[in-house]
């Protein structure tokens, strides 16, 4: 069964950091329709940090993705860099002590990678946020093992969240307080995702 290694995040990681980077200015304009401007910051100085260290993350997958979130917790006290490290801890605690950690098992990690995310931000599925988009991709990537049949899965399912949601209100965050105004308009955090998957794909 195809399994996923440390060395496998490492090259993600790198190949995300330049999506991450390539796309900062552009997540920092749809950050500041609705928000503070900063996200693209969050975003690509949190995923240098991943990059930076990568070289240096353990065997261990868990340990791995620990570093991972600690990285982001250096870079980023804001509310995408800490649900982000809550992703990276959730996913941690289920690799943990595992050298090898099989494709198939995604789906999964998604889903708890995402309530947890739900339990620290006190967000909902429906809110218009980026959690919206990982349990479409949770959902989607269920019952699949190849990592190119994973990342179309994530790519459709992203690209039909973004769709789905555009045109509803935001109903979380900084981003709520906007109302009627949020209509039309991309949820960053969701925008932020599919420059990461973007980032996997290349």
């Amino acid at each position: 069964m195809a399994a996923f290694t440390t060395a496998d995040l490492r090259h993600a990681a790198a190949r995300i950091a330049v999506a991450a980077e390539a796309a900062a200015a552009e997540l920092n304009v749809a950050d500041g329709q609705l928000g503070d401007g900063d996200l693209g910051i969050t975003v690509s100085k949190g995923w240098a940090e991943i990059a930076a260290g990568a070289g240096a993350m353990p065997d261990d997958v868990g340990m791995a993705f620990l570093d991972c979130a600690k990285a982001f917790q250096r870079v980023s006290s804001s509310s995408y860099g800490t649900l982000t490290a809550t992703a990276f801890m959730a996913a941690a605690k289920a690799c943990k002590g595992r050298t090898e950690v099989p494709y198939a098992e995604v789906s999964g990690l998604l889903a708890t990678a995402r309530d947890a995310m739900m339990a620290r931000g006190k967000g909902a599925l429906g809110d218009k946020t980026v959690l919206d988009a990982v349990d479409a991709i949770a959902a989607a990537t269920a019952g699949l093992s190849a990592p190119s049949a994973l990342l179309a899965a994530a790519d459709t399912a992203m690209n039909e969240t973004l769709d789905g949601f555009r045109g509803r209100e935001n109903k979380l965050g900084r981003a709520r307080m906007f109302g009627e105004k949020s209509r039309g308009l991309d949820d960053p955090g969701m925008l932020a995702l599919r420059r990461v998957i973007d980032g996997l794909i290349s």
